[in-house]
């Protein structure tokens, strides 16, 4: 039995009515799940879906209810995300967990590694970007359902907790010594940052590449909610004005705007301000995160577990870069530069 019929199979049991599938079409990356595109049809009507369906092996572990959850959270609330529509953490007709959402049409994806990513229209897309990120940061996570699911943390744990967890994405990963990723968790343990300030839903990959815009200055989606969680708010901003998505462009982030531009626009949005020992501490955290994931990627590549070449781009290309990006860091931070 095909995917397609698996799809259309368990639409019209839940729906009640004759369900077809068109047009499925699986669109490529993804690091924790299968992502498929396809029009549903009922009784005449057609309405564009996605489904992100668990895949046999994962190279991020991810809980699938709260990506669902926080889709669910920030619908329809000033933001521009997909509505989610149905969870089965079973598989039902699919056999592996998954979850549907509405798609939104009319966007492009953008590769933080083209030159100029945003043309005309970065000033105003990243107005929208750094704004988007402030007002997620300025809800309470307490009233959203994505507390339903995601457990929220003392706020002076929130470092410790995400910085535990990506240690140990290290600790199981790494095939050679990481020494410099080694010495900014060392840096990072001996100088832990102030409580936060609040809790927030924090994205968990906020960045250049996980939305879509119009081509026009519109951001029209906010993608990829899978590593979702409560937590600082600053680790969302840290993560988003990471060098590395900036790929080498000294004036401004993410190919946007500047970099006082934007922690400005986050601070309007989340009515929050950004303490500048505690945004340092999550601006090398961010860096260590990027270096767990680039050195995942690696292993999963080298081990032919997972075939996309994009992972060992990561494993290669990426992780040494992060590792420029890390050095400088610390030299800046240890007075060496």
């Amino acid at each position: 039995m095909s995917l397609q019929d698996q799809l259309e199979a368990y639409l019209t049991r839940t729906g009640g009515k004759p369900a077809k599938v068109h047009d499925l079409f699986r669109i490529p990356g993804g690091a924790s799940r299968e992502t498929y595109r396809f029009d549903l049809e009922v009784e005449g009507s057609r309405r564009g879906m996605i489904l992100r369906r668990d895949p046999v092996g994962s190279l991020i572990d991810t809980d699938r209810r709260v990506e669902f959850l926080a889709f669910r959270s920030f619908f329809d609330k000033g933001l521009p995300v997909p509505e989610a529509l149905a969870l089965e953490e079973e598989g039902a007709e699919l056999e592996r967990p998954f979850f549907i959402m509405g798609r939104i049409d009319g966007g492009k994806a953008q590769s933080p590694f083209t030159l100029p990513p945003y043309g005309e229209h970065a000033a105003t897309i990243g107005e929208q970007f750094f704004s988007h990120l402030g007002k997620i940061a300025a809800a309470d996570p307490a009233t959203l359902p994505i507390s339903e699911a995601a457990p929220s943390p003392a706020l002076d744990a929130c470092w410790s907790k995400e910085l535990d967890y990506w240690e140990g994405v290290i600790d199981e990963d790494e095939e050679h010594p990481q020494m410099i990723v080694r010495a900014a968790i060392r840096r990072l343990r001996r100088n832990p940052p102030p409580p936060a300030q609040k809790l927030s839903v924090v994205h968990g990959d906020y960045r250049t590449g996980n939305f879509m815009h119009d081509g026009n200055g519109r951001i029209v989606a906010l993608l990829d909610w899978e590593m979702a969680h409560i937590g600082d708010p600053l680790e969302d901003l840290g993560w988003a004005i990471e060098p590395l998505w900036s790929y080498k462009e000294t004036d401004r982030v993410s190919g946007m705007v500047p970099r006082e531009t934007a922690i400005a626009l986050w601070e309007a949005a989340s009515g929050l301000t950004v303490d500048p020992a505690a945004f340092a501490w999550w601006e090398l955290f961010a860096s260590v995160k990027g270096a767990a994931i680039w050195i995942s990627s690696a292993k999963e590549y080298r081990a032919g577990g997972m075939k996309d070449p994009v992972l060992g781009l990561s494993g290669w290309f990426t992780a040494r870069r992060q590792d420029e990006i890390l050095a400088n860091v610390l030299a800046k931070l240890e007075g060496l530069a």
